[in-house]
């Protein structure tokens, strides 16, 4: 929060579970930047993701299933004082290094997130682009698909990711809005299409806010990781 971190090391994270269509392009994403590490963790992949990771030079680790336990046992092997915690399927922008170091010395900042891109031209995934953008800037309330960032130091303060099904982007940015600043980087990331298309950009759009909603009525994350299931039949970590 407001220290020098001009050139601090960044350890990006990317929890992976059969994702050899998506890890090459992910991890060439990250570079060129400097002074950066790239940490794969995966849950048991099926398919060539491990050995892809291993082709371009990364760091790969095991770990059980879900997200939050994945993107926790990368934090625990990173060695660089900034974590970037980038989903498989989303893109960097060039420069998101010095961006990330940038964002994080401004007054009052813990965190931060890239705005979101969706990468296809369908009209209605970009009012969702739009909704993320005021929702992130209005209510300091970006997921994990923009790519969070978090100093090392203050991820272990607060107890790193609740070890929960789901939402545990959404539980993490809930904590650190209560002691400081979530900065919002103007230049986006792009993510894939791949679960507004398979439902619906409509049905998608819903089923999620149904999630968020329960959730805040406290109903538990294994029924919510349920109800997200039977909406979204695909193989990626949740």
């Amino acid at each position: 929060m407001g220290q020098n971190i001009d050139n601090t090391k960044i350890s990006i994270i990317i929890p992976t579970l059969n994702e050899a269509a998506n890890i090459k392009q992910a991890i060439f994403t990250t570079q060129p930047s400097t002074n950066i590490e790239v940490i794969v963790v995966d849950a048991g992949s099926q398919d060539d993701t491990v050995a892809i990771a291993d082709s371009l030079g990364v760091k790969v680790i095991s770990s059980i299933p879900g997200r939050a336990m994945q993107m926790n046992a990368g934090a625990m092997v990173a060695s660089g004082e900034i974590l970037l915690f980038l989903h498989a399927d989303t893109r960097l922008p060039i420069g998101f290094d010095e961006m990330i170091r940038t964002a994080l010395q401004q007054p009052r900042v813990v965190a931060g997130a890239f705005t979101l891109q969706i990468d296809t031209t369908l009209l209605g995934l970009r009012l969702v682009e739009w909704g993320v953008k005021w929702r992130s800037r209005l209510f300091q309330m970006p997921y994990g698909d923009q790519a969070i960032f978090i100093t090392t130091e203050l991820f272990k303060e607060i107890g790193c990711f609740p070890e929960i099904p789901i939402m545990e982007d959404f539980e993490l940015i809930q904590r650190l809005k209560r002691i400081g600043k979530i900065a919002i980087v103007s230049v986006s990331v792009i993510t894939s299409s791949r679960r507004w298309l398979q439902k619906g950009v409509f049905t998608t759009t819903l089923i999620n806010q149904i999630v968020v909603i329960a959730y805040l009525f406290g109903v538990p994350p294994a029924q919510l990781r349920n109800l997200y299931r039977q909406g979204f039949q695909h193989n990626r970590n949740f």
